[in-house]
């Protein structure tokens, strides 16, 4: 989702920069249509997630259940996750509280007039911590500094003056043009639509959600290709279980030997990496196939294929390779994966442990 969340930005991001390569004390304010258009993106993104983990009547999140298996579960976890992992049941489940009240809570403060610009700066606080959390944690690529990049324009420009540089433009006044106005409703109205499609996809009839009308479809359909009008909802349905995939090679077809990915949990040895803000696509897409291997079968057997064919564009993406040479053979093991607990990383020092489920048909 980030990735249609760096086009949305974006967008609104080229919109409102002023004109030229460089800031100066001649460059115009920049437009407070825009600028309220990424505030209401920031807004869409936080609250979205916190209301559609709510939506989609998930257990873990109702019970407050969700980090008691999230820092183990998710794509990428990083070395403090295992810490996480440990902590006691009743502060995971007052983190995820937490988490709901700045998710649902914060994104409304947002929109508080100038003069109570207190509880506004303290809401990009909070928002900015909850990030600091989760990277901290688990490795999302861009993900969180692009969340912390938005909260930005939601501050005021005296606040923001204290930490950037003299000779900046003239302080933004709120003076709105009919064509300010006229791309703040039109913007502001598909970015709406998409955020409600998104709501209603999560729960369809749900909660006193209505589903979009067609004519809402159609709108949202016409900009589809930009994909610059987006609805969010991160982690509505939390992974309880690790399945993971392991490669497997061979020279003869007897003995086997694992190939590890870069980055994906392999030897139950080795620690989580920090690798954010660099998103490693097929590490990520494993954890998804892992979860499902039946729907990623193509693009599995072609990662066998190329393996087995040396193909160095594929070796590149992969791990040090077990032996000089293509394998002859590749198969994929399937493991359950969990953290250690720390009784079992004491004796043995492992961060994972792990246990063979069975292996995937040959894929072709």
């Amino acid at each position: 989702q980030w990735d249609a969340l760096l086009l949305e930005a974006g967008l609104l991001a080229a919109l409102w920069a002023p004109p030229g390569l460089r800031l100066s004390s001649d460059s115009s304010a920049p437009s407070a249509a825009v600028r309220w258009l990424l505030v209401f993106l920031l807004f869409k993104l936080m609250f979205l997630s916190g209301a559609t983990k709510l939506l989609s009547g998930d257990p873990t999140w109702r019970q407050l259940t969700a980090l008691d298996y999230h820092f183990e579960t998710q794509p990428l976890p990083t070395p403090p996750a295992w810490y996480a992992h440990q902590l006691p049941p009743g502060l995971h489940r007052g983190a995820v509280l937490g988490m709901f009240a700045i998710e649902l809570g914060a994104p409304w403060l947002l929109w508080l007039p100038r003069r109570l610009r207190s509880p506004r700066r303290a809401a990009v606080v909070a928002l900015v911590l909850l990030q600091a959390g989760i990277a901290l944690t688990g490795n999302y690529g861009f993900f969180n500094l692009l969340a912390v990049v938005l909260c930005l324009p939601a501050l005021d420009d005296d606040c923001l003056r204290r930490v950037v540089p003299a000779g900046l433009p003239p302080v933004a006044t709120w003076r709105w043009s009919v064509g300010q106005i006229v791309i703040a409703v039109v913007a502001g109205g598909l970015s709406g639509l998409a955020g409600w499609a998104e709501l209603s996809a999560t729960r369809p009839g749900g909660w006193g959600i209505p589903i979009p009308p067609r004519w809402a479809e159609a709108a949202l359909g016409a900009v589809a290709p930009v994909r610059s009008f987006n609805g969010y909802g991160l982690f509505r349905v939390m992974t309880t279980e690790r399945p993971e995939l392991v490669v497997e090679v061979s020279r003869d077809g007897s003995e086997w030997v694992e190939y590890p990915f870069r980055y994906q949990p392999g030897p139950v040895h080795e620690p989580p990496r920090f690798v954010a803000p660099y998103q490693p696509r097929l590490d990520w897409q494993l954890w998804f196939a892992a979860l499902d291997p039946g729907s990623s079968a193509p693009w599995l057997a072609a990662l066998t294929d190329r393996l087995r064919q040396g193909s160095p564009a594929v070796v590149r993406l992969m791990g040090r390779p077990p032996f000089a040479g293509p394998p002859r053979f590749v198969r994929l093991a399937h493991y359950r994966y969990r953290f250690t607990t720390r009784a079992e990383r004491s004796r043995r020092g492992d961060w994972w442990a792990r246990e063979l489920v069975g292996y995937l048909p040959e894929l072709r």
